[in-house]
C-alpha cells in the first residue's frame, strides 16, 4: 500500500482509539453502575464530562499541535489515552474517580482528533485529502460497533474494566508508534520553528464552531431517537434496528462519496455541507409525519445525506485553515463534541414536554440554522482570503479542471 494509504488508516485508528471510551462506558453502562453504585444522572455527568475535556482541548489544544507536529502529538495523545485507560481499570471504584478518569479520556480524544487532522493535512497530497477525511470521519462508526462486540465479547468474560485495560494497553502502543514516527511528516511540512504560523480567521472559525454544534445536536438527536420514534410509528425494535443499521451503512458510504468528489474539484465545499444539512432538516421535517412509508424513506435519506458531512466540513475547514489545520480543525472538533453532547438531553427534553413530532420540527429549524451559519462562515473565510492573502497561494471558489479564483491573482 502506498504511503498515503497508510496516513489515512493510522489516522482512522487514532479517531477510533480516541472515540471509544464514551461508546464503552455506554454500552457497558448497567454492570458498570451496579458496581460503583450510581444512577443514571450521575453517569450522564460522567458522560458530559468526557465531551467538556474534549470540547475545551480541542479549542485550547489546536494551536500547540500545529507547532508539535503529529510525532510529539501522537505520543502525547496516547499517553493520555493509557494514563486515563488503566485508571478507569485500576482506580475508578467511585463515581468521582470514574468522572476524573472520564476527563483524562475526553483530553485525549481531543489530542487523538487533532493529531490525525494535523497529520491528514500536512502528509496526504492535496488531491486526496477529501476522500481521506472522509474514511477517518467514518471510523467514529467504527468505535461504535467495537464497544458493542466488546460487551458479548470482553465484559460476559473478564468484566467491564478489561475493556479499559485493553484501552491503555492500546494507548501505549500509540505511544509506540510516536516514538518510531520519523522526525518529518509527509508531503507538506511545517513552517519553520520561529516563523509563525498563518493562521485562520478567528471570527469565521466562531462561526464554523457555531454551526457544527447546531448540526451535530441535530444529527446525534436523530440517532438517538430514531429507533425510539420507529416503534411509536409501528415498527418492530428488530425492524427500528435493522433500518439504523441500513442508515450507517449508506451513511459511511456518503461520507467516502462527498470525499470523493471534494478531490475532483477546487473548493467550494462549504455550499455542499449546507445542501447536506438542509437536506437533513427536510428529511427530520418528513419523518415528523407518523407513518411507516414516510419513516423508512425519511431515515434513509436523513442518514446517507443528512448526516455525511462531517468529513467534508472538517476538510473544508482545514483547507482553508492556512498553516495551523490543527487549530482550525480544534473548532470544528469542540462544536460537534458540543453538540453531540447536549443535542440529545435538550431533544429527550422536548419530547417529555411537546412529543416526537413537535420535537422532529425542532431539530429540522436547528439543521436551518447550522447551514445558514455555514454558508455566512463561507463568506467570511473568502473575504478574508482576498483581504488577508495567504502565505502559500490557494485555489478556491470551485473548478474541476482549475480553481475558479486563486489567492495570488487577486
Amino acid at each position: 500500500m502506498s504511503s498515503a494509504v497508510w496516513k489515512v488508516l493510522g489516522a482512522s485508528l487514532l479517531t477510533t482509539v480516541g472515540s471509544v471510551p464514551v461508546f464503552l462506558l455506554a454500552t457497558q453502562s448497567v454492570p458498570l453502575r451496579r458496581e460503583l453504585g450510581f444512577g443514571e444522572q450521575r453517569f450522564g455527568v460522567a458522560v458530559a464530562a468526557f465531551f467538556t475535556a474534549a470540547s475545551l482541548v480541542a479549542i485550547l489544544g489546536g494551536g500547540v499541535a500545529d507547532r508539535a507536529g503529529p510525532r510529539l502529538s501522537t505520543m502525547v495523545a496516547g499517553g493520555l489515552s493509557a494514563v486515563g485507560g488503566v485508571g478507569v481499570a485500576l482506580l475508578a471504584h467511585g463515581w468521582l474517580t470514574l468522572v476524573a478518569c472520564m476527563v483524562v479520556l475526553g483530553c485525549a480524544n481531543a489530542a487523538h482528533q487533532l493529531t490525525a487532522n494535523l497529520a491528514m493535512s500536512r502528509s496526504i497530497p492535496a488531491h486526496r485529502r477529501g476522500i481521506g477525511f472522509g474514511v477517518k470521519q467514518s471510523a467514529v462508526p467504527v468505535a461504535i460497533v467495537l464497544a458493542g462486540l466488546a460487551v458479548p465479547t470482553m465484559t460476559s468474560q473478564l468484566g467491564w474494566r478489561s475493556t479499559y485495560w485493553t484501552l491503555g494497553g492500546v494507548g501505549l502502543v500509540v505511544v509506540l508508534a510516536g516514538l518510531l514516527a520519523p522526525g518529518r511528516n509527509g508531503s507538506t511540512a511545517a513552517p519553520p520553528r520561529g516563523a509563525g504560523l498563518d493562521a485562520p480567521p478567528v471570527r469565521a472559525l466562531l462561526v464554523v464552531t457555531a454551526a457544527i454544534a447546531l448540526g451535530s445536536a441535530a444529527a446525534n438527536s436523530m440517532g438517538s431517537f430514531i429507533a425510539s420514534w420507529g416503534f411509536e410509528v409501528g415498527l418492530t425494535p428488530s425492524q427500528a434496528g435493522g433500518l439504523m443499521a441500513a442508515g450507517s451503512a449508506l451513511n459511511v458510504v456518503g461520507r467516502l462519496l462527498v470525499g470523493q468528489l471534494a478531490d475532483r474539484r477546487h473548493g467550494r465545499n462549504l455550499p455542499v455541507v449546507a445542501t447536506q444539512m438542509a437536506i437533513g432538516g427536510v428529511a427530520l421535517l418528513a419523518l415528523s409525519l407518523p407513518g411507516v412509508a414516510s419513516y423508512v424513506a425519511a431515515s434513509l435519506v436523513a442518514f446517507a445525506i443528512g448526516w455525511s458531512w462531517p468529513g467534508l466540513f472538517l476538510f473544508a475547514v482545514t483547507r482553508i485553515g492556512r498553516e495551523s489545520p490543527a487549530k482550525a480543525s480544534g473548532y470544528v472538533q469542540a462544536g460537534a463534541f458540543f453538540g453531540g453532547a447536549t443535542g440529545p438531553l435538550l431533544f429527550g427534553m422536548a419530547v417529555d414536554a411537546f412529543g416526537y413530532e413537535t420535537s422532529w420540527r425542532l431539530s429540522a429549524l436547528v439543521f436551518f440554522a447550522a447551514a445558514a451559519l455555514v454558508l455566512l462562515s463561507r463568506r467570511m473565510f473568502l473575504t478574508d482570503l482576498v483581504v488577508r492573502p495567504p502565505r502559500v497561494p490557494l485555489g478556491y471558489g470551485g473548478g474541476r479542471e482549475r480553481p475558479r479564483w486563486t489567492t495570488a491573482d487577486r
